[in-house]
C-alpha cells in the first residue's frame, strides 16, 4: 500500500485508480470537502450522485470546481435537508425507486459549533443533522449497496470533546456548549460506522469513519474568536490547516483506495488507520469510547427510538 499522509491530496491518493463504472453518493456537495470529493472521483471516471440542501448553491459550486478540470465521470444532484426527516425520506424514496446500486456512500455533510437550536423534528441541531440525519439517510439506502460496497462517515478529531450522552441527547437537562455538542455528534459518527460495519460486513459491505483534518471551509462559519480560543488554548501549538484537497484525501482513500478489511470498522486520519489513545492532550488518534461496540449498539437503539424507524439487518 502506498505511503500517504497528512499532506497527501485527493489527486495523490487516486493516482492510477480507474473508477469507471462506480456509482458513488456524496452528501454536502455545495461547498468544501464535498465539492472536492465529487470533483476528484469524477476525474477518475466515477458516476457521482451529489446530495445537498441547496441545489442552486451546489450547481454553482460544482460548476466552478469542474471548470477546466478533467471530467471522465458524471454528476447528478439530488436535494436533501439532513435536518428534516421528511426531506431525507423523500430523497431516499426517490433513489430507492430508481433501483440503481451504489458502490460507495460518503456521509460528508455536517454543521459545526453552531448556536443552540433544534431541527424541524425537535432534535438538537448538531446531533440531529450530523448523526441522526445520516443515520436515517444511509440506513434507508443500504438496499442499494452491493457486496464490496463501502460507507464512509465523516467524523472529526473533535470527537475527543465529548462522548455521546444517550440520557440527554438534546441538551434538555444539560448546559449547552457548541463544542460539547459537536463532540457528541462526531463521536456518534464514529459509533455509527462501528455499528454499520458490524451489521453489514457479513454481506461484504464495510463502513469506516474518518477525520479530514483541520480545514478552513464553510463548516467553521459559526466559529467566533472566543470559540477559537477555546479550541486552541494559549501555550499549545496551533492547528496546521490543510488545503481542501488534502482534507478530502482521507475520505477518498478510505472509500476507494485502502483495503476494505484494513479500514472496516476503524477511524482513519491522514490516510491511515488511527491509533487508539485516551490521552486527553492528544490531537491525533481515536478515543476508546468512540470504538466501543456496546456503546455503538446503545446509540443505534436510541437513534431508532428518536427517529421512529427501525433498521435491523438479519
Amino acid at each position: 500500500m502506498a505511503n500517504f499522509g497528512a499532506e497527501s491530496t485527493t489527486d495523490d491518493v487516486l493516482r492510477g485508480i480507474d473508477l469507471t463504472g462506480k456509482r458513488i453518493l456524496v452528501t454536502g456537495v455545495s461547498a468544501g470537502l464535498g465539492v472536492e470529493t465529487a470533483r476528484a472521483l469524477m476525474a477518475h471516471g466515477a458516476s457521482v450522485v451529489g446530495a445537498a440542501r441547496d441545489l442552486d448553491k451546489a450547481r454553482r459550486a460544482t460548476d466552478d470546481a469542474l471548470k477546466g478540470a478533467p471530467k471522465r465521470g458524471s454528476l447528478e444532484l439530488v436535494a436533501v435537508d439532513l435536518a428534516r426527516l421528511a426531506s431525507i425520506r423523500a430523497c431516499t424514496d426517490a433513489l430507492l425507486a430508481q433501483r440503481k446500486p451504489f458502490d460507495v456512500i460518503i456521509a460528508n455533510a455536517g454543521v459545526m459549533a453552531c448556536p443552540q437550536g433544534k431541527t424541524s423534528d425537535g432534535f438538537e441541531t448538531q446531533f440531529g443533522t450530523n448523526h441522526l440525519g445520516h443515520f436515517v439517510f444511509v440506513n434507508r439506502l443500504v438496499p442499494l449497496l452491493k457486496s464490496g460496497s463501502r460507507i464512509v462517515s465523516l467524523s472529526s478529531a473533535g470527537h475527543r470533546f465529548a462522548d455521546v450522552d444517550l440520557d440527554d441527547p438534546s441538551f434538555e437537562h444539560t448546559a449547552y456548549h457548541p463544542f460539547v455538542s459537536y463532540g457528541r455528534s462526531k463521536t456518534a459518527n464514529i459509533l455509527f460506522a462501528v455499528g454499520l460495519d458490524r451489521r453489514l460486513s457479513k454481506r461484504g459491505i464495510r463502513a469506516t469513519a474518518v477525520h479530514p483534518g483541520g480545514i478552513q471551509t464553510e463548516l467553521g462559519r459559526h466559529l467566533t474568536p472566543e470559540l477559537i480560543a477555546q479550541l486552541m488554548p494559549a501555550g499549545r501549538p496551533g492547528i496546521k490547516f490543510k488545503t481542501v484537497p488534502q482534507g478530502a484525501a482521507t475520505q477518498v482513500w478510505s472509500a476507494v483506495v485502502a483495503a476494505a478489511d484494513h479500514v472496516g470498522g476503524k477511524y482513519c486520519e491522514d490516510c491511515h488507520v488511527a491509533e487508539l489513545t485516551n490521552d486527553p492532550t492528544a490531537r491525533q488518534g481515536v478515543r476508546g469510547y468512540a470504538l466501543d461496540p456496546a456503546r455503538a449498539d446503545a446509540l443505534w437503539a436510541k437513534s431508532e427510538q428518536m427517529v421512529g424507524e427501525q433498521f435491523g439487518y438479519a
